[in-house]
């Protein structure tokens, strides 16, 4: 009793020395807003194009003149794709940073190691890539998340699979919280709407040989296999398909896929993928916002980066945005007024309305937005929009 009584007294001290901290930063020169990315390990290229996109969106925000009167700095941190580091990384930026708010940390098991941190020293941190619907149902109210997670996805497949006439499907899904809770929200609603589930075959997440589960999956009688995994593994998944003459549709969930880059590295072995994204780079017109995203894309271009990052990228870019309208609403750069202003952010992103519903537990709740969902197919070598 006298441990839990001491602990809960360092917490209050802890905080105490913080919030002097927060407002002693006041009066620096610049906002600070964390961004806890994986730079290195098996997530690195999707870190890098989501850090990338932040980095438009300070830079547009500066040239406005900055906020509240300040220049916006990003410090920038790499979680190298691991829990324990992301969770590191979060205490490193809220305790010697004192940054006011993070955004981060790109997958689930990521951010799901995170949230604690954000808990314990009262921060808010804004999710703009897992998808693990743990995530805003688990009691953190220090937690806005912009993309879907699996049950929206699944959601919005609900409407299109009939058309695809899937009759069974298998699953390989990479094995942690965003691979298995896919899989769960997915096989869920399929299964409600009369689709056969079979295999739900895992791979960890530096595995580069998935032909065992392939083999598996070639010889069942399914007609479809949903994958669920970062670019560079899907990229090898897609090759070794194609080389053990698997014929099945495949369909890929997350929205964290780049098909241009999978028709570069992937070549012939992609055409007839399917996947689900959240931004349609390819046609900015048909876009919520056609003026801003054809401002990211052409920065984006003017930097040098390939067009393939754009549909990982914008994630930054909207996530820091969303951030920037949060600081601007609470008029002070602090935790507290942070956090409840997220509750008042509403605006166009360059996949649709920001604006955060509540989920999970009543007077816990975190922050879930409703992004729009689209699904793209590859087909020679190009990315399309079927009319289904």
């Amino acid at each position: 009793m006298m441990e839990k009584s001491l602990n809960k007294l360092a917490t209050i001290a802890a905080a105490a020395v913080l919030a002097a901290g927060w407002t002693a930063s006041a009066g620096a020169q610049t906002i600070k807003i964390g961004v806890n990315e994986p730079l290195t390990g098996p997530f690195a290229a999707s870190g890098t194009y989501v850090v990338n996109g932040a980095k438009i969106a300070a830079d547009q925000i500066n040239a406005a003149g900055g906020l509240l009167g300040k220049k916006l700095e990003l410090v920038i941190e790499d979680n190298k794709s691991n829990p324990t580091e992301a969770a590191a990384v979060a205490e490193k930026l809220i305790t010697a940073d004192k940054v006011p708010v993070i955004m981060g940390a790109w997958g689930s098991s990521l951010t799901l190691a995170v949230m604690p941190k954000l808990m314990e020293y009262k921060v808010p941190m804004l999710v703009e890539t897992s998808s693990s619907g743990k995530i805003t149902t688990s009691g953190n109210p220090y937690v806005f998340r912009t993309s879907p997670p699996s049950s929206l996805e699944a959601a919005a497949f609900k409407e299109i699979f009939p058309k695809l006439n899937i009759k069974k499907v298998d699953f390989l899904v990479i094995n942690n919280d965003w691979g298995r809770g896919a899989a769960e929200d997915f096989g869920k609603m399929l299964k409600e709407h009369g689709v056969k589930v079979g295999y739900v075959e895992t791979m960890d997440q530096a595995a580069q040989d998935m032909s065992a589960q392939l083999s598996k999956i070639r010889a069942s009688d399914s007609d479809t296999i949903m994958v669920t995994t970062a670019v560079e593994q899907l990229t090898l998944v897609l090759k070794q398909a194609a080389a053990l003459g698997i014929k099945k549709r495949i369909v890929t969930t997350g929205g964290s896929q780049n098909p241009d880059q999978l028709i570069e590295q992937a070549g012939d072995a992609a055409n007839g993928s399917y996947h689900l994204t959240t931004f349609a780079p390819w046609v900015p017109d048909a876009t919520p916002d056609p003026a801003a995203t054809k401002y990211f894309l052409a920065e984006w271009e003017k930097r040098g980066h390939k067009f393939a990052g754009a549909t990982e990228s914008f994630r930054g870019y909207d996530g820091i945005r969303t951030v920037a309208e949060a600081i601007k609403k609470a008029g002070k750069a602090e935790p507290e007024a942070i956090t409840k202003a997220f509750w008042q952010v509403d605006f166009t992103g360059l996949n649709g309305k920001i604006k955060f519903n509540k989920q999970g537990p009543e007077g816990r709740e975190s922050g879930q937005s409703r992004p729009d969902v689209y699904l793209i197919h590859i087909e020679n070598g190009k990315v399309t929009l079927p009319k289904l």
